[in-house]
């Protein structure tokens, strides 16, 4: 089938529907549908290369033998449906036996449906649903390449941005960041809050380019890595993943933050890092038990940028995306983290991004941070990526797209100190100038903004941020004072 139009007549299908209630919903429904439709096309290619396969799905839960016409053209449908989805599928996927040496292409089919949910009450219309995800012809590699970025767009529809800090990454920085970071075969990348699999997806697309051999696609197959706390992203990520032809996804759904960052060794350290860490979002106090005193805080930001400078490898790289917050931030906690940044890790490079790239979901002003784990930083560039002509703002209609990018792609190989009327928009600095300046590294930022009505959660962790770093400054000159004052004794 024409894969245009496809979200939308699934929708309408659904919105007659009196259990499904809302777009959250929706969604969810039919991405455990497309897990099993894409799950059974791979098990049809892992079973033609390996004649031993068997599937952990029991033989009547697998999407052939009940969501498919048998030979006669008869399907389950109406009651019998519902009957057979509530009470014999959903509690068979949920209870499959599987244990530490489960494979893990079979062990992700329950680890999806541990949390999915079924709520559609009507069986024709889930009928036509299963009859329309059924269209899609997953032999065709024009058709299924083609799903695959409808897939993309039902990610993006989805997002739902706010109290968690959680926000869709837009493409266009995500592949920018796969692209600047220069993968390579047989390097191993993670991301521990990989969400919907953005980041694992652009390293994919830009590593593919290397894979021309069996044994690069092995490495291939094994070179991302992803952790995701929340139940519903990380179903979406695994069936993304499936889509992109990782047979054997290494995406885990657990919390990054709950272990012991001075308990890891180099086994779990990482080539590269990619990461859009959560941020605004408070994670329970109990959280910063797992960190040293002097990094622990409730800022989840903070506490993922320690998590990358414990797990990124001697010699390894990173690329992170973070919040104007932390630039500026000198309370203890956040002077600690760049502390340490600056001092153990080669920060080289800084990205200010405009503030509406997060557009609609949020307008705080992000930046790309760029290091490695090869030594000390000595200098620092900063680079402010304007608004390209002819934007005011980007927006969910009008987004940014890679070619934006391509100021920033053509100094990044041929660095130099750029002023614009007087203000600095590309500039080196030492990291001696960095730590006589409080470790606030909000440089070569944007001098003509104007103001803008942003949405109040945003405006509230603006003003924190701001009033947190205020209170940290006032607290380090009054000590000064009082040295002074100790001094003059």
């Amino acid at each position: 089938m024409a894969t245009t139009g496809f979200v939308k007549k699934i929708r309408d299908i659904m919105r007659m529907d009196a259990g499904i209630n809302g777009d959250a919903q929706r969604i969810e429904q039919l991405v455990w549908l497309l897990f099993l439709r894409v799950y059974d096309v791979k098990e049809a290619d892992w079973e033609f290369d390996d004649d031993d396969y068997q599937s952990i799905i029991p033989e009547e839960c697998r999407w052939r033998n009940w969501a498919e016409p048998d030979e006669n053209g008869h399907a389950l449908t109406g009651d019998e449906l519902l009957d057979f989805v509530n009470n014999t599928l959903f509690p068979t996927l949920k209870e499959l036996n599987v244990s530490s040496d489960t494979p893990i292409k079979k062990a992700i089919v329950k680890s999806t449906f541990e949390d999915a949910n079924q709520y559609m009450k009507n069986g024709v219309y889930l009928r036509q649903v299963i009859d329309t995800v059924n269209e899609i012809d997953f032999e065709d590699v024009k058709e299924s390449h083609a799903f695959g970025d409808i897939y993309e767009e039902i990610l993006k529809e989805l997002q739902s941005a706010g109290s968690s800090g959680e926000f869709y990454t837009p493409r266009a920085v995500t592949d920018f960041m796969a692209h600047m970071i220069q993968p390579r075969l047989g390097e191993k990348m993670a991301d521990f809050a990989c969400g919907t699999g953005g980041f694992l997806t652009s390293w994919i697309k830009e590593l593919s380019k290397q894979v021309k051999t069996t044994e690069d696609q092995e490495l291939f197959g094994e070179s991302i890595y992803g952790i995701e706390k929340k139940p519903f992203p990380y179903l979406l990520c695994i069936t993304n993943m499936l889509l992109h032809d990782i047979d054997v996804p290494k995406v885990y759904h657990d919390n990054s933050l709950l272990k012991k960052v001075l308990d890891y060794t180099d086994r779990d350290k990482f080539d590269v890092i990619l990461m859009n860490p959560p941020y605004g979002g408070r994670e329970d106090k109990s959280v910063q038990n797992y960190f040293p005193d002097d990094l622990a805080d409730s800022e989840t930001a903070d506490l993922f940028m320690s998590v990358i400078m414990y797990r990124l490898k001697k010699n390894g790289r990173a690329a992170v995306v973070l919040p104007d917050g932390f630039l500026f931030g000198t309370d203890n906690t956040k002077v600690n983290i760049k502390k340490k940044l600056f001092s153990e890790f080669n920060l080289h490079t800084v990205i200010r991004l405009p503030g509406s790239v997060f557009s609609p979901y949020t307008s705080i002003t992000t930046n790309l941070l760029f290091f490695d784990n090869t030594k000390p930083t000595e200098e620092t560039w900063f680079y402010r990526l304007d608004m390209p002509e002819g934007y005011k703002h980007f927006s969910k209609t009008k987004p940014m797209k890679m070619e934006h990018f391509t100021p920033v792609m053509e100094w990044w190989n041929n660095r130099q100190e750029v002023e614009e009327d007087g203000w600095a928009k590309a500039k080196k600095y030492t990291v001696q100038e960095i730590a006589e300046n409080d470790y606030n590294i909000d440089l070569c930022g944007f001098p003509h903004e104007e103001e803008e009505i942003i949405p109040p959660m945003d405006l509230i962790n603006q003003y924190q941020e701001k009033r947190a770093s205020l209170n940290a400054e006032i607290d380090h000159i009054l000590d000064k004072i009082m040295a002074i004052m100790e001094d003059a004794k």
